[in-house]
């Protein structure tokens, strides 16, 4: 049986590239049949990543397979993998975020989970001396995992060995950091093809606090302009995902890469008062600017309060 390798839903450049990464080391250095497949239509970026080294964009799949066996990467929130997940034969979790619970396996498994800003980096130092095997199309998919999960080393997320692996890699490619990152975030920063309601899913996870169910959704852009200029779009779709997806609230932060702040949209009072009570914020309209918050795994999501 194949393993199939894959990330969570509305997948990010980490969530489209890990997977990749590791069915080759499973692969070619394992001997081991897999290959890496998608929970969801990938971010502009990772598309970008995907042509840039000569990939196939991996198959979207709605679900996994009683007994099917798999890898799990960059997640191991069941509310952010297939539906079956916990029929399935989940062989494997290698992660960078807080544990949730609730994943069912079949028997003891190989779980990694560390403090660094990406996947990539845990896999890397997981191959040891294998890593030197990957041909340069694994390592530039690695190197633009990382880069877009430290937001270019801006992120708090960021580790010294995150960076160290970085410049490493991209000496072997022969690559400038900042000329490729610019790249990166300029394909990141155009979603012109995205509706409203695509625009609120893009780039979310689904969190409870205290009995509310948020969508978190974090649009990180070197332009921001082009997404702010969408606002009263983009709050009139609100409401209809919620209904759509069983939640109670979007709450949508719009980055700034290179200014480093988000600015969250605040369409309601409720909306209002997680501003206040999670960012000591003071909300005078229907957005509010928030300096210095560039993550969502570490700055939004340990702070929500309702």
């Amino acid at each position: 049986m194949t393993t199939l390798v894959f990330g969570h839903k509305s997948p990010d450049t980490d969530s489209t590239g890990s997977p990749i990464v590791w069915a080759w080391y499973l692969n070619e250095v394992k001997g081991v049949d897999a290959k890496p497949v998608l929970l969801g239509t990938p971010n502009t970026e990772a598309q970008f990543m995907v042509e840039r080294w000569g990939f196939e964009m991996p198959e979207i799949i709605e679900n996994v397979a009683d007994n099917q066996a798999c890898v799990v990467v960059d997640t191991n929130n069941p509310a952010e993998l297939p539906a079956n997940i916990n029929g399935a034969d989940v062989q494997a979790i290698i992660d960078h975020h807080k544990l949730v619970g609730g994943l069912e396996t079949k028997g003891p498994i190989d779980i990694t989970i560390r403090p660094l800003a990406c996947t990539a980096t845990i896999m890397i130092d997981l191959m040891g001396d294998d890593a030197a095997k990957m041909p340069d199309n694994i390592k530039g998919a690695a190197l633009t995992c990382i880069l877009s999960d430290t937001l270019e080393f801006r992120s708090p997320t960021t580790t010294d060995h995150d960076r160290e692996v970085t410049e490493k890699l991209a000496a072997d490619l022969g690559i400038d950091i900042s000329a490729y990152a610019s790249e990166m975030f300029e394909a990141k920063s155009d979603v012109s093809a995205f509706s409203a309601a695509e625009l609120c899913r893009l780039d979310s996870k689904e969190y409870e606090v205290d009995g509310v169910k948020f969508r978190v959704g974090v649009l990180e852009t070197t332009a921001p302009k082009m997404i702010l200029d969408r606002k009263d779009e983009l709050v009139a779709a609100m409401p209809e995902v919620c209904k759509e997806d069983g939640l109670d609230q979007v709450l949508l932060f719009v980055v700034d890469i290179l200014n480093e702040e988000a600015t969250l949209f605040v369409p309601n009072d409720l909306i209002k008062g997680v501003a206040e009570k999670s960012f000591g914020a003071t909300v005078d309209g229907d957005t509010v600017v928030l300096p210095g918050i560039m993550s969502r795994k570490k700055q939004i999501i340990p702070n929500l309060a309702v």
